[in-house]
């Protein structure tokens, strides 16, 4: 089942990249290099494929935020980048500092059925606008799936795994936004593009 996810996924996530990418082009903006590997990456984190999204651009980057949770997660937002396709892709690395392995909690996914239906996920996550007086859920496919890092049951110690959550994209002047995540202090964000 994950399998047939993956592959809708990466489907989904090569069309925006494409789109994505047209539009920073033709824009002219400079840094839209980055905003093409990341869903790119992410849709490999999907996969539960250690190897190609180690090398995100992301781990070079000093984090926007630090999260803490609990014994010893820490969950580093690195980017939130607002999509020409009316979404907000959050990438960051999600660390275990602790001395043991541990299991990831079921709380990141969430409370809604359909999404724990799916299996693990960073479904969970949410965006605030405070200013707008709105919360902005992680997206699903037409299957209910959501659109995460999926399938990921533990860290082992010393580890860092990129993971991504996508949202649907609050109003243009809505740059500032608390990033929240069950178990896990809530941080501000500025969420660029």
């Amino acid at each position: 089942m994950s399998i047939r996810f993956t592959t809708r996924a990466r489907r989904g996530m090569v069309a925006l990249t494409v789109a994505a990418g047209l539009a920073v082009g033709v824009a002219g903006c400079g840094g839209g290099g980055d905003d093409d590997k990341k869903p790119e990456a992410s849709s490999s984190a999907s996969q539960g494929n250690g190897s190609q999204p180690s090398a995100q651009d992301g781990q070079s980057e000093s984090p926007m935020a630090e999260l803490k949770g609990p014994n010893g997660l820490l969950l580093e937002i690195t980017s939130a980048n607002r999509d020409s396709g009316g979404f907000v892709t959050v990438g960051g690395n999600l660390k275990n500092d602790g001395d043991k392995s541990l299991t990831i909690p079921a709380q990141l996914s969430g409370n809604e059925t359909e999404i724990l239906r799916n299996g693990r996920s960073f479904g969970g996550a949410t965006l605030v606008d405070s200013k707008g007086k709105k919360r902005y859920y992680v997206l699903r496919d037409t299957d209910g799936r959501p659109l995460t890092t999926t399938g990921v049951s533990t860290v082992k110690s010393g580890e860092s795994i990129p993971v991504f959550m996508q949202f649907p994209a609050p109003p243009a002047d809505a740059s500032e936004v608390s990033f929240q995540l069950p178990m896990f202090a809530p941080a501000d964000i500025t969420i660029s593009g």
